[in-house]
């Protein structure tokens, strides 16, 4: 694979710990393409099936895989999805994994309508880290990276923190 002229950046965590958010505002101050696998999938009609018990769709992988291979490789992306295994390890230079505090969670969760058992479920995949030991499963270490987001001045502060590492990594590809 040829080198990239810009980073692939995963930003990875439970619904509600502001992936979105983050990766929309990385988007605009850094000029990278921002995917949102979720509206990707929607656009295109990427799922396989309804899943009756969590209300929701579930997604083709494979077909997604194929139409963000060619973007991928060419570098340049912030991808936003709850989940992060299915992709592959080398399209990705630097993995942020969102966390926040239960609390802090379950009021977001609430105020976007999600039910209870939904609530409930996305609560413990954080009290568990479950996102965070899939990314540390499925990627080297040393690029999967914690942040924090319970507040705007944390968003902030991992906006800021992504900005430098980004200046880094075009100094070491230059």
């Amino acid at each position: 694979m040829e080198a990239r002229h810009a980073p692939n950046i995963l930003i990875t965590g439970t619904p509600g710990t502001g992936k979105s958010i983050l990766g929309k505002e990385l988007a605009i101050r850094t000029g990278l393409k921002y995917v949102n696998i979720g509206e990707l999938a929607k656009e295109n009609n990427f799922f396989e099936d309804w899943d009756e018990e969590r209300q929701c769709h579930v997604l083709d992988e494979d077909r997604v895989m194929d139409e963000l291979e060619d973007q991928m490789s060419a570098g340049g992306n912030i991808v936003d999805y709850h989940s992060c295994e299915m992709f592959p390890e080398r399209w990705f230079d630097i993995v942020f994994v969102m966390r926040t505090n239960n609390t802090v969670l379950y009021d977001r969760l609430k105020n976007r309508g999600y039910s209870d058992k939904k609530i409930q479920e996305n609560v413990q995949c954080e009290i568990f880290q479950t996102l965070l030991e899939e990314a540390r499963e499925s990627y080297k270490v040393e690029i999967v990276h914690e942040l924090q987001s319970n507040t705007p001045q944390e968003m902030e502060t991992n906006l800021s923190n992504i900005l430098q590492w980004l200046v880094q990594w075009k100094n070491d590809h230059s």
